[in-house]
Order: C-alpha cells, then sequence, then structure tokens
C-alpha cells in the first residue's frame, strides 16, 4: 500500500471513529436519565483529560516537574464558579457572612468565565515562575506542592469568606447545556495544545526537555520558554478546574487537596510521560477502573460465608494491584513517548495472533523436552 492510500485510509478511520464517538454522545443525551452514571464517569474523564495533557505539556515535553496542578485547578474553578452562579441564588449560597458588592452582580456566559478562569491561573503562574522555575527537579516539585496548599489554604480563609464562601464553598453551580458542550471544550483544549507541541514553541520545548546546555547554546532562552511553558500550562489547567467546577456543580477547597495533582500525576505517568494520546487513554481507563471496581466495597456473601475481603477500600487495594502490573509490563507508559495512529494500532493487532503462537510453540518445546 503506498503512502497516498495509506492517508486515505487513515483519513476515512478518523472520520469514521470521530461519527462513531458523536453518535455515541447523541445516543448518550436522548438517554442521558438512563445512562446519567456512565455519563458522569465519561465527563470527569475528559475533564482529567485536559488537566493531564496539560501537566504532560510542562513534564513531559519541558521536563519540568510542577505538582501545582489542584492550585491552579482550584483558582479556575473558584472564578468559574462566582462568575456563573446566578445572581438570585447568591443569597443562599452566602448566607454566613454575605456576599462581597464587588462580585454581587457579577455574571458572565460560562464560556467566558472558562476563558476568565485560564486567564486568572496563567497570570498567578507568571507571577510564581519567576522565583520558582529557577529551581529544578524536586526542589520545583516542593515550590509548587507548597503554593497549592497556600492557594487552598487563602480559599477557605475566613478573611475571604466573602468572596470564596470559606469552608463552606460554592454551590448551584449552573450545569453543562449538553454533553456536545462538554466534550467539545474538552477536544478544543486538547486540539490547541497539541498544535502548540507541534509548532516551533514545542520543538524548543523539547530540546530544553532534552539538553538545556545544547538549547542554550542554540540561543534559546531558557527561563524564557520555561516561563511560557509553565504558563500556557497553567492557562489549560485552570480551564480544566473551571470545567470540573461545572460538572460537580458545587466544589469545596477539600476538592483540591493535594490528592487530585496525585491523580492527575498518575493518569500522566501511566498513559507515557511525552505522550498526548497517553494521558487521554490514562485519564479514561483510571477514572472509569476506581468506578468499575466499586463492586469490590460491598459485602460478599458466597454460600452463606462472608468472603472477608470485600469491605469498604478494599477497591482501591485492587486497583492499585491492578496499576502495579501495569506499570510492571508498561514501564514508560501505555503509550510512551509515542502518539496513537492506526498503523500502530494495525500492528499490534496484526501481532498477537503471533505472539500467542510463540507462546504455544515454546509451550510445546518445553513439554516435549520433559
Amino acid at each position: 500500500m503506498n503512502i497516498k492510500n495509506t492517508r486515505t485510509r487513515n483519513h476515512v478511520l478518523t472520520i469514521a471513529a470521530l461519527l462513531f464517538f458523536c453518535g455515541l454522545l447523541a445516543f448518550l443525551e436522548i438517554n442521558s436519565a438512563a445512562y446519567s452514571y456512565q455519563i458522569s464517569i465519561l465527563e470527569r474523564s475528559a475533564i482529567y483529560a485536559v488537566v493531564a495533557v496539560s501537566m504532560n505539556l510542562l513534564t513531559g515535553f519541558t521536563g519540568l516537574f510542577s505538582l501545582g496542578q489542584a492550585g491552579f485547578m482550584a483558582l479556575g474553578a473558584y472564578t468559574v464558579a462566582i462568575l456563573t452562579i446566578p445572581v438570585e441564588n447568591r443569597p443562599s449560597v452566602y448566607y454566613v457572612d454575605g456576599i462581597s458588592p464587588a462580585i454581587a452582580n457579577l455574571h458572565t456566559p460560562f464560556w467566558v468565565a472558562l476563558i476568565l478562569a485560564g486567564v486568572v491561573a496563567a497570570l498567578v503562574a507568571a507571577l510564581i515562575g519567576i522565583p520558582v522555575l529557577r529551581l529544578k527537579s524536586d526542589y520545583l516539585a516542593i515550590a509548587t506542592l507548597g503554593f497549592s496548599e497556600i492557594i487552598r489554604a487563602f480559599i477557605s480563609a475566613p478573611q475571604f469568606n466573602k468572596i470564596t464562601n470559606g469552608s463552606y464553598g460554592l454551590k448551584n453551580i449552573p450545569a453543562f447545556p449538553n454533553l456536545f458542550v462538554a466534550f467539545g471544550f474538552c477536544a478544543l483544549c486538547i486540539g490547541l495544545m497539541v498544535l502548540l507541541i507541534r509548532s516551533s514553541y514545542g520543538r524548543a520545548f523539547k530540546a530544553i526537555r532534552e539538553d538545556e546546555i545544547a538549547a542554550q547554546a542554540m540561543g534559546l532562552n531558557l527561563f524564557h520558554y520555561k516561563e511560557l511553558s509553565f504558563v500556557i500550562s497553567s492557562f489549560f489547567t485552570g480551564v480544566g478546574g473551571g470545567l470540573l467546577a461545572i460538572f460537580m456543580r458545587s466544589i469545596d477547597s477539600k476538592t483540591f487537596s493535594i490528592t487530585l495533582t496525585y491523580d492527575i500525576l498518575l493518569i500522566v505517568v501511566l498513559g507515557g510521560i511525552g505522550s498526548v494520546t497517553g494521558s487521554v487513554i490514562g485519564a479514561f481507563l483510571v477514572t472509569a477502573g476506581r468506578e468499575w471496581l466499586r463492586f469490590f466495597d460491598n459485602p460478599l456473601t458466597i454460600g452463606g460465608i462472608q468472603i472477608p475481603l470485600f469491605r469498604s477500600g478494599f477497591r482501591m487495594v485492587v486497583f492499585s494491584i491492578l496499576l502495579m502490573a501495569v506499570v510492571l509490563f508498561y514501564r514508560r507508559g501505555i503509550m510512551g513517548s509515542n502518539e496513537f495512529s492506526w498503523d500502530g494500532l494495525g500492528r499490534l493487532i496484526r501481532n498477537i495472533p503471533r505472539k500467542l503462537r510463540g507462546k504455544k510453540t515454546k509451550g510445546q518445546a518445553e513439554g516435549g523436552k520433559q
């Protein structure tokens, strides 16, 4: 098959996959009442995919290890919540200390709020990036992790109750109009990051990741590109936080604990550091896997005998064992640093029978020796 035919086939397969996915979304939207649980899993997975790709942009493509994702998500989520809660519902939300006059009548459409959420996160990242991006490796991770906790402390502080509502959180956040809007925004964010990675800026980021000294010798301003990568990553992380607020419809400071950052890091590592499609696949696998294993948390009785392992919390034990198994077999993640391609999928499918025949032949040879 020549190159032209291969490209045509790949385009046809891509269009067919997109049509199938759009049809699936349409089916779920029409039957949203019956499939609300499945819809919630898909929406959360798509939102986590946005944040995971933004983290991969910084960690996998620029080589900067940051753990401040939860803090930037909190900034984006609270920005969206403050700007989108209906004005008439705000007295019932800020019922303890009241609401600040500066934001009492401030209201924007949710898409404007999402852009502003990213801008707020990017501005804060630009400020803190000046001191922290001079650090490297573990020191940068610790500094950004500390920043994330500082943001949480400010959000829950009583002094900001009239803006963030303190420990009471914010509720009555309008939901997505439909599934297509939710997935459309997530796809748009990921698409923009892919275009950036493929641009000259993306090549500069990769050069810094591979060898900072060589990149500097080529004339790259290291701090400028590190700051740029940090700000762009934070922008999309803030948008991801805003999307999460719309999805959850109520948020508080506990929503954005350190655990959330670790979840995003897990998705990036599992999918493959330096792979966009790996982050997307990892987001859906991790989110769906946790939900599908919930039956391990319920007591199980067989023949009148209760199985002692099936109890609350056992789900995460099984989930952790499965993650360890995946990491052992895929040490660089599911995708490594590669991206999804139809040719690669075809090779994988064609190699399965060959591997099975190889194992069968090996087993027969060992049996013959015995």
